[in-house]
Protein backbone atom coordinates (compact mmCIF):
# COMPACT_ATOMS: atom_id res chain seq x y z
CA UNK A 1 0.00 0.00 0.00
CA UNK A 2 1.31 3.54 -0.16
CA UNK A 3 -0.49 5.09 2.79
CA UNK A 4 -3.41 5.62 4.54
CA UNK A 5 -6.32 8.08 3.16
CA UNK A 6 -8.97 9.18 5.78
CA UNK A 7 -12.41 10.50 4.01
CA UNK A 8 -14.46 12.80 5.85
CA UNK A 9 -17.31 13.53 4.47
CA UNK A 10 -21.03 13.33 5.21
CA UNK A 11 -22.23 11.96 1.82
CA UNK A 12 -22.12 8.12 2.50
CA UNK A 13 -22.71 7.30 -1.56
CA UNK A 14 -19.07 10.00 -2.21
CA UNK A 15 -16.90 8.44 0.54
CA UNK A 16 -18.14 4.30 -0.72
CA UNK A 17 -17.26 6.27 -4.35
CA UNK A 18 -13.51 7.24 -3.12
CA UNK A 19 -13.26 3.92 -1.17
CA UNK A 20 -13.83 2.09 -4.54
CA UNK A 21 -11.01 4.57 -6.31
CA UNK A 22 -8.78 4.27 -3.72
CA UNK A 23 -8.37 1.01 -2.26
CA UNK A 24 -6.63 -0.96 -4.16
CA UNK A 25 -3.57 1.06 -3.73
CA UNK A 26 -3.67 2.70 -0.27
CA UNK A 27 -5.54 1.88 2.87
CA UNK A 28 -8.75 3.61 3.54
CA UNK A 29 -10.69 5.15 6.65
CA UNK A 30 -13.94 6.71 6.72
CA UNK A 31 -15.83 9.64 9.20
CA UNK A 32 -18.86 11.11 7.94
CA UNK A 33 -18.65 14.15 10.26
CA UNK A 34 -16.67 16.17 12.68
CA UNK A 35 -17.90 14.14 16.06
CA UNK A 36 -16.08 10.80 13.61
CA UNK A 37 -13.11 12.50 13.02
CA UNK A 38 -13.07 13.32 16.73
CA UNK A 39 -12.78 9.59 17.81
CA UNK A 40 -9.72 9.48 15.18
CA UNK A 41 -7.86 11.89 16.04
CA UNK A 42 -5.86 10.50 19.08
CA UNK A 43 -5.15 6.98 16.98
CA UNK A 44 -1.90 6.73 14.00
CA UNK A 45 -1.83 10.02 11.25
CA UNK A 46 -3.01 9.07 7.93
CA UNK A 47 -0.74 10.20 5.36
CA UNK A 48 -3.89 12.33 3.67
CA UNK A 49 -6.99 13.36 4.88
CA UNK A 50 -9.51 14.08 2.07
CA UNK A 51 -12.20 16.67 3.69
CA UNK A 52 -15.86 17.72 2.40
CA UNK A 53 -15.99 21.62 3.16
CA UNK A 54 -19.52 21.80 3.66
CA UNK A 55 -20.70 19.27 6.21
CA UNK A 56 -23.65 19.83 8.54
CA UNK A 57 -22.58 20.78 12.25
CA UNK A 58 -18.76 21.28 11.91
CA UNK A 59 -17.96 22.69 8.60
CA UNK A 60 -14.59 21.22 6.74
CA UNK A 61 -12.89 24.81 7.97
CA UNK A 62 -13.49 24.56 11.41
CA UNK A 63 -12.13 20.87 11.84
CA UNK A 64 -8.84 21.86 9.58
CA UNK A 65 -7.05 23.14 12.75
CA UNK A 66 -8.33 20.04 14.71
CA UNK A 67 -6.70 17.83 12.14
CA UNK A 68 -3.14 19.97 11.94
CA UNK A 69 -2.77 19.64 15.32
CA UNK A 70 -3.36 16.65 15.81
CA UNK A 71 -1.65 15.55 13.03
CA UNK A 72 1.15 18.43 11.92
CA UNK A 73 2.43 16.31 8.99
CA UNK A 74 -0.78 15.03 7.47
CA UNK A 75 -2.06 16.40 4.43
CA UNK A 76 -5.12 17.71 4.36
CA UNK A 77 -7.14 17.67 0.46
CA UNK A 78 -10.31 20.11 0.75
CA UNK A 79 -13.12 19.13 -1.63
CA UNK A 80 -16.18 21.13 -2.42
CA UNK A 81 -19.13 21.22 -4.35
CA UNK A 82 -19.50 25.08 -3.47
CA UNK A 83 -16.25 26.55 -4.71
CA UNK A 84 -15.24 30.44 -4.03
CA UNK A 85 -12.04 31.71 -4.10
CA UNK A 86 -12.19 32.87 -0.41
CA UNK A 87 -13.02 29.48 0.32
CA UNK A 88 -10.16 28.22 -0.97
CA UNK A 89 -7.72 31.09 0.36
CA UNK A 90 -9.20 30.48 3.94
CA UNK A 91 -8.68 26.73 3.51
CA UNK A 92 -4.80 27.17 2.46
CA UNK A 93 -4.59 29.52 5.54
CA UNK A 94 -5.11 27.32 7.81
CA UNK A 95 -3.28 24.49 6.58
CA UNK A 96 -4.89 22.84 3.43
CA UNK A 97 -2.90 20.77 0.34
CA UNK A 98 -4.88 21.48 -2.02
CA UNK A 99 -8.34 22.58 -3.27
CA UNK A 100 -10.74 20.01 -5.86
CA UNK A 101 -14.07 20.96 -6.64
CA UNK A 102 -17.19 18.24 -7.30
CA UNK A 103 -17.10 16.83 -9.27
CA UNK A 104 -13.83 16.03 -9.25
CA UNK A 105 -11.90 14.54 -12.42
CA UNK A 106 -10.55 10.74 -11.14
CA UNK A 107 -7.04 11.25 -12.55
CA UNK A 108 -6.51 14.76 -11.15
CA UNK A 109 -7.60 13.55 -7.36
CA UNK A 110 -4.97 10.93 -7.83
CA UNK A 111 -2.14 12.81 -8.91
CA UNK A 112 -2.58 15.26 -6.37
CA UNK A 113 -2.77 12.68 -3.55
CA UNK A 114 0.44 11.37 -4.69
CA UNK A 115 1.86 14.96 -4.54
CA UNK A 116 0.72 15.34 -1.15
CA UNK A 117 2.28 12.01 0.22
CA UNK A 118 5.62 12.84 -1.46
CA UNK A 119 5.32 16.43 0.08
CA UNK A 120 4.37 14.34 4.04
CA UNK A 121 7.57 11.74 3.00
CA UNK A 122 9.67 15.14 2.29
CA UNK A 123 8.71 17.01 5.65
CA UNK A 124 9.16 14.19 7.73
CA UNK A 125 12.41 13.87 6.05
CA UNK A 126 13.82 17.53 6.33
CA UNK A 127 12.09 16.80 10.14
CA UNK A 128 14.36 13.83 10.82
CA UNK A 129 17.79 15.87 9.50
CA UNK A 130 16.84 18.81 11.39
CA UNK A 131 17.08 16.78 14.56
CA UNK A 132 19.92 14.74 13.44
CA UNK A 133 21.67 18.10 13.13
CA UNK A 134 20.62 18.82 16.43
CA UNK A 135 22.35 16.35 17.98
CA UNK A 136 25.81 16.21 16.23
CA UNK A 137 28.50 16.64 17.79
CA UNK A 138 30.63 18.20 15.03
CA UNK A 139 31.25 21.93 15.28
CA UNK A 140 30.06 22.90 11.72
CA UNK A 141 26.73 22.79 10.88
CA UNK A 142 26.52 21.21 7.12
CA UNK A 143 24.65 23.26 4.61
CA UNK A 144 23.21 21.58 1.76
CA UNK A 145 22.08 24.23 -0.51
CA UNK A 146 23.84 22.71 -3.75
CA UNK A 147 21.79 19.45 -5.69
CA UNK A 148 25.24 18.07 -5.05
CA UNK A 149 24.62 17.61 -1.41
CA UNK A 150 21.05 16.89 -1.38
CA UNK A 151 21.93 13.89 -3.79
CA UNK A 152 24.81 12.66 -0.62
CA UNK A 153 21.35 13.86 2.13
CA UNK A 154 19.19 11.32 -0.01
CA UNK A 155 21.90 8.58 -0.13
CA UNK A 156 22.94 9.28 3.72
CA UNK A 157 19.00 9.18 4.92
CA UNK A 158 18.67 5.68 3.18
CA UNK A 159 22.05 4.16 4.63
CA UNK A 160 21.88 5.74 8.16
CA UNK A 161 19.40 3.24 9.87
CA UNK A 162 21.47 0.39 8.70
CA UNK A 163 24.67 -1.07 10.14
CA UNK A 164 26.22 -1.10 6.77
CA UNK A 165 29.80 0.16 6.70
CA UNK A 166 30.65 3.49 5.00
CA UNK A 167 33.47 4.50 3.36
CA UNK A 168 33.72 8.54 2.98
CA UNK A 169 36.36 9.92 0.29
CA UNK A 170 36.66 13.71 -0.79
CA UNK A 171 39.66 16.17 -0.45
CA UNK A 172 40.59 17.35 2.94
CA UNK A 173 38.18 19.68 3.75
CA UNK A 174 34.97 18.66 2.46
CA UNK A 175 33.40 17.72 5.66
CA UNK A 176 33.76 14.27 6.15
CA UNK A 177 33.79 14.22 9.62
CA UNK A 178 30.67 16.34 9.71
CA UNK A 179 29.21 13.86 7.65
CA UNK A 180 30.11 10.65 9.86
CA UNK A 181 28.54 12.69 12.69
CA UNK A 182 25.45 13.67 10.54
CA UNK A 183 25.52 9.56 9.87
CA UNK A 184 25.80 8.64 13.38
CA UNK A 185 23.17 10.72 14.16
CA UNK A 186 20.58 9.89 11.74
CA UNK A 187 21.37 6.00 12.99
CA UNK A 188 19.38 4.15 15.67
CA UNK A 189 23.29 4.07 17.43
CA UNK A 190 22.50 7.62 17.95
CA UNK A 191 21.96 7.32 21.55
CA UNK A 192 25.97 6.06 22.24
CA UNK A 193 29.25 7.61 21.46
CA UNK A 194 30.59 8.37 17.65
CA UNK A 195 33.93 8.19 18.65
CA UNK A 196 36.74 9.29 16.01
CA UNK A 197 40.39 8.18 15.28
CA UNK A 198 42.74 9.93 13.05
CA UNK A 199 44.96 6.97 11.66
CA UNK A 200 47.40 10.12 10.46
CA UNK A 201 47.77 11.43 13.78
CA UNK A 202 48.35 8.04 15.80
CA UNK A 203 52.24 6.97 16.58
CA UNK A 204 53.01 3.76 14.49
CA UNK A 205 54.19 1.86 17.49
CA UNK A 206 50.52 3.19 19.59
CA UNK A 207 47.91 2.61 16.60
CA UNK A 208 47.26 -1.47 17.46
CA UNK A 209 47.08 -0.17 21.18
CA UNK A 210 45.21 2.46 20.82
CA UNK A 211 42.11 0.45 18.40
CA UNK A 212 42.34 -2.64 20.17
CA UNK A 213 43.29 -2.10 23.36
CA UNK A 214 46.52 -3.59 25.43
CA UNK A 215 47.26 -5.52 28.67
CA UNK A 216 48.92 -4.62 31.35
CA UNK A 217 52.96 -5.38 30.48
CA UNK A 218 52.16 -5.91 26.48
CA UNK A 219 54.90 -3.56 25.94
CA UNK A 220 57.04 -0.75 27.77
CA UNK A 221 54.87 1.72 29.39
CA UNK A 222 51.73 -0.77 29.77
CA UNK A 223 51.64 -0.11 33.08
CA UNK A 224 47.89 -1.28 33.49
CA UNK A 225 45.05 -2.74 31.08
CA UNK A 226 43.73 -0.39 28.64
CA UNK A 227 40.70 0.21 26.29
CA UNK A 228 40.70 0.29 22.79
CA UNK A 229 38.29 2.36 20.89
CA UNK A 230 36.20 -0.46 19.89
CA UNK A 231 35.40 -1.29 22.97
CA UNK A 232 35.31 2.72 23.87
CA UNK A 233 32.51 2.79 20.92
CA UNK A 234 30.93 -0.03 22.25
CA UNK A 235 27.20 -0.12 20.78
CA UNK A 236 28.30 3.18 18.84
CA UNK A 237 30.06 4.32 15.95
CA UNK A 238 33.84 4.40 15.55
CA UNK A 239 34.81 6.57 12.35
CA UNK A 240 38.41 6.15 11.61
CA UNK A 241 39.73 8.94 9.84
CA UNK A 242 42.46 8.87 7.00
CA UNK A 243 42.14 4.98 7.06
CA UNK A 244 44.92 5.04 3.66
CA UNK A 245 46.95 6.26 6.30
CA UNK A 246 47.34 3.55 8.50
CA UNK A 247 50.05 1.29 8.46
CA UNK A 248 49.50 -2.26 6.18
CA UNK A 249 49.86 -4.65 8.86
CA UNK A 250 47.31 -3.17 11.29
CA UNK A 251 44.77 -2.67 8.47
CA UNK A 252 45.10 -6.26 8.06
CA UNK A 253 44.42 -6.90 11.61
CA UNK A 254 41.83 -4.35 11.49
CA UNK A 255 40.15 -6.59 8.28
CA UNK A 256 40.53 -9.51 10.77
CA UNK A 257 37.94 -7.64 12.95
CA UNK A 258 35.51 -6.39 10.48
CA UNK A 259 35.33 -10.15 9.43
CA UNK A 260 34.74 -11.81 13.06
CA UNK A 261 33.54 -8.70 15.09
CA UNK A 262 35.80 -10.02 17.24
CA UNK A 263 39.00 -8.17 19.09
CA UNK A 264 41.71 -9.40 20.57
CA UNK A 265 43.76 -6.27 22.65
CA UNK A 266 47.59 -6.17 22.36
CA UNK A 267 49.59 -9.06 24.27
CA UNK A 268 45.83 -10.52 25.07
CA UNK A 269 45.18 -14.25 24.89
CA UNK A 270 41.28 -14.21 24.54
CA UNK A 271 39.06 -12.02 22.22
CA UNK A 272 35.93 -10.18 23.06
CA UNK A 273 32.93 -9.49 21.24
CA UNK A 274 32.61 -5.93 19.47
CA UNK A 275 29.54 -3.68 17.85
CA UNK A 276 30.13 -0.98 16.88
CA UNK A 277 29.18 0.26 13.49
CA UNK A 278 32.65 1.43 11.24
CA UNK A 279 32.43 4.68 9.12
CA UNK A 280 36.18 5.09 7.44
CA UNK A 281 37.14 8.16 5.23
CA UNK A 282 39.95 8.96 3.43
CA UNK A 283 41.27 11.73 0.96
CA UNK A 284 43.08 10.04 -1.79
CA UNK A 285 40.72 8.10 -4.19
CA UNK A 286 40.97 4.63 -3.36
CA UNK A 287 41.88 3.43 -6.59
CA UNK A 288 45.38 4.64 -6.32
CA UNK A 289 45.71 4.19 -2.14
CA UNK A 290 45.51 0.74 -3.69
CA UNK A 291 47.71 0.68 -6.00
CA UNK A 292 50.48 3.04 -4.03
CA UNK A 293 50.12 0.23 -1.68
CA UNK A 294 48.52 2.46 0.88
CA UNK A 295 45.47 1.12 1.44
CA UNK A 296 44.71 -3.14 0.97
CA UNK A 297 42.53 -4.08 -1.57
CA UNK A 298 40.62 -6.65 0.61
CA UNK A 299 40.15 -3.88 3.20
CA UNK A 300 38.56 -1.29 0.80
CA UNK A 301 36.32 -3.82 -0.40
CA UNK A 302 35.35 -4.63 3.48
CA UNK A 303 35.04 -1.09 4.03
CA UNK A 304 33.26 0.31 1.16
CA UNK A 305 30.21 -1.56 1.01
CA UNK A 306 28.61 1.81 0.93
CA UNK A 307 31.04 4.59 -0.69
CA UNK A 308 29.44 8.19 -0.23
CA UNK A 309 31.48 10.69 -2.07
CA UNK A 310 31.77 14.82 -1.51
CA UNK A 311 32.32 16.84 -3.95
CA UNK A 312 35.26 19.99 -3.54
CA UNK A 313 33.22 23.32 -2.77
CA UNK A 314 34.43 24.66 -6.29
CA UNK A 315 32.27 21.74 -7.57
CA UNK A 316 29.53 23.13 -5.22
CA UNK A 317 29.54 26.54 -5.04
CA UNK A 318 25.86 27.53 -4.58
CA UNK A 319 26.89 26.54 -0.58
CA UNK A 320 29.82 29.16 -0.95
CA UNK A 321 27.91 32.18 0.80
CA UNK A 322 25.49 30.22 2.76
CA UNK A 323 28.40 28.41 4.13
CA UNK A 324 30.54 31.92 5.03
CA UNK A 325 27.05 33.11 6.31
CA UNK A 326 27.26 30.51 9.01
CA UNK A 327 30.11 31.06 9.87
CA UNK A 328 29.90 34.52 9.67
CA UNK A 329 27.14 34.06 12.15
CA UNK A 330 28.89 31.99 14.39
CA UNK A 331 32.48 33.84 14.90
CA UNK A 332 30.89 36.98 14.99
CA UNK A 333 28.84 36.19 18.14
CA UNK A 334 32.14 34.29 19.45
CA UNK A 335 33.93 37.58 19.39
CA UNK A 336 30.96 39.24 20.66
CA UNK A 337 30.53 41.09 17.20
CA UNK A 338 27.47 43.13 15.39
CA UNK A 339 28.42 42.12 11.85
CA UNK A 340 25.41 42.06 9.38
CA UNK A 341 26.86 40.14 5.92
CA UNK A 342 29.18 40.40 3.11
CA UNK A 343 29.54 43.63 0.74
CA UNK A 344 28.63 42.06 -2.90
CA UNK A 345 32.00 42.96 -3.91
CA UNK A 346 33.23 40.17 -0.97
CA UNK A 347 30.12 37.97 -1.80
CA UNK A 348 31.15 37.71 -5.31
CA UNK A 349 34.78 37.02 -3.98
CA UNK A 350 34.07 34.32 -1.91
CA UNK A 351 31.96 32.94 -4.43
CA UNK A 352 34.74 32.65 -7.56
CA UNK A 353 37.37 31.52 -5.66
CA UNK A 354 38.26 28.13 -6.10
CA UNK A 355 38.77 27.23 -2.28
CA UNK A 356 41.93 24.48 -2.66
CA UNK A 357 41.22 23.37 1.15
CA UNK A 358 37.69 23.62 0.82
CA UNK A 359 35.05 23.86 3.64
CA UNK A 360 38.04 24.09 6.31
CA UNK A 361 39.92 27.04 4.59
CA UNK A 362 36.62 28.76 4.02
CA UNK A 363 35.87 28.45 7.76
CA UNK A 364 39.00 29.93 8.75
CA UNK A 365 38.97 32.67 6.52
CA UNK A 366 35.55 34.19 7.78
CA UNK A 367 36.44 33.98 11.14
CA UNK A 368 40.04 35.70 10.36
CA UNK A 369 37.87 38.28 7.94
CA UNK A 370 35.34 38.57 11.13
CA UNK A 371 38.37 39.37 13.29
CA UNK A 372 39.88 42.17 11.07
CA UNK A 373 36.74 43.62 10.02
CA UNK A 374 36.13 46.96 10.77
CA UNK A 375 32.79 48.20 9.23
CA UNK A 376 28.93 46.70 9.90
CA UNK A 377 29.91 44.26 6.64
CA UNK A 378 32.72 42.24 5.74
CA UNK A 379 34.23 43.79 2.64
CA UNK A 380 36.66 42.18 -0.56
CA UNK A 381 39.75 44.32 1.60
CA UNK A 382 38.63 41.82 4.61
CA UNK A 383 39.69 39.02 2.65
CA UNK A 384 42.83 37.13 2.32
CA UNK A 385 41.71 35.48 -1.11
CA UNK A 386 42.35 37.55 -3.74
CA UNK A 387 42.03 37.81 -7.57
CA UNK A 388 45.47 36.18 -8.63
CA UNK A 389 43.98 32.45 -6.85
CA UNK A 390 41.37 31.97 -9.22
CA UNK A 391 43.80 32.45 -12.25
CA UNK A 392 46.93 30.26 -13.38
CA UNK A 393 49.90 32.80 -12.70
CA UNK A 394 52.24 33.66 -16.25
CA UNK A 395 54.56 31.08 -14.92
CA UNK A 396 51.79 28.09 -14.83
CA UNK A 397 53.02 24.56 -16.09
CA UNK A 398 50.85 24.20 -18.78
CA UNK A 399 50.61 19.87 -17.88
CA UNK A 400 48.58 21.06 -14.73
CA UNK A 401 44.61 21.20 -15.25
CA UNK A 402 42.96 24.66 -14.69
CA UNK A 403 42.27 23.64 -11.17
CA UNK A 404 45.36 21.78 -10.43
CA UNK A 405 47.02 25.32 -11.40
CA UNK A 406 44.91 27.12 -9.18
CA UNK A 407 45.47 24.87 -6.10
CA UNK A 408 49.15 25.21 -6.96
CA UNK A 409 49.17 28.97 -6.98
CA UNK A 410 47.44 28.55 -3.90
CA UNK A 411 50.15 26.75 -2.22
CA UNK A 412 52.97 29.13 -3.86
CA UNK A 413 50.94 32.21 -2.60
CA UNK A 414 50.51 31.18 1.30
CA UNK A 415 54.34 29.81 1.58
CA UNK A 416 55.69 32.83 0.65
CA UNK A 417 53.25 34.87 2.88
CA UNK A 418 54.34 32.15 5.66
CA UNK A 419 58.17 32.30 4.59
CA UNK A 420 58.10 28.55 4.13
CA UNK A 421 56.75 27.96 7.35
CA UNK A 422 54.64 24.80 6.05
CA UNK A 423 52.75 24.12 9.31
CA UNK A 424 51.35 27.09 9.30
CA UNK A 425 50.63 27.47 5.54
CA UNK A 426 48.42 23.84 5.97
CA UNK A 427 46.60 25.85 8.42
CA UNK A 428 46.45 28.99 6.59
CA UNK A 429 45.01 26.70 3.87
CA UNK A 430 42.78 24.50 6.01
CA UNK A 431 44.46 21.18 4.96
CA UNK A 432 46.33 18.99 6.59
CA UNK A 433 50.26 19.00 6.92
CA UNK A 434 50.51 15.61 4.82
CA UNK A 435 48.22 16.74 2.61
CA UNK A 436 50.76 20.00 2.22
CA UNK A 437 53.78 18.33 1.75
CA UNK A 438 52.01 15.44 -0.76
CA UNK A 439 50.99 18.35 -3.05
CA UNK A 440 54.12 19.99 -2.77
CA UNK A 441 55.54 16.71 -4.27
CA UNK A 442 53.07 16.40 -6.77
CA UNK A 443 53.34 19.75 -7.99
CA UNK A 444 56.88 20.46 -8.10
CA UNK A 445 56.97 23.18 -5.85
CA UNK A 446 60.41 24.40 -4.84
CA UNK A 447 60.46 25.04 -0.71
Amino acid sequence: MKGKILIVDDEADLRSLLKSILESDYTVAEAENGAALAKLLPSEAPDVVLLDLNMPGTSGLDLLPQIKKSWPDTEVVVLTGAATFEAAVEATKRGAFHFITKPFDTQHLLVTIERAIENRQQKESNNSLRRAVATMTGGSAPVFQSQLMQNVVRTIERIAPSDVTILITGESGTGKEVIADLIHALSPRSKNRIVKVNCAALPRELIESELFGSVKGAFTGANSDRDGLFRQAEGGTLFLDEISEMPIDTQSKLLRVLQDQKVRPVGGKTDYQTNCRIIAATNRKPEEAIKDGKLREDLFYRISTISVYLPPLRERREDILPLANAFLKRFAAQANRTLRSFTPAAADRLAAFDWPGNIRQLQNEIQRAVLLCEGPDVDASDLSVSEIHMVPSEGHDTSYTLLEGVERNAIIQMLRETAGNKLETAKKLGIGRQTLYNKIKAYGIET
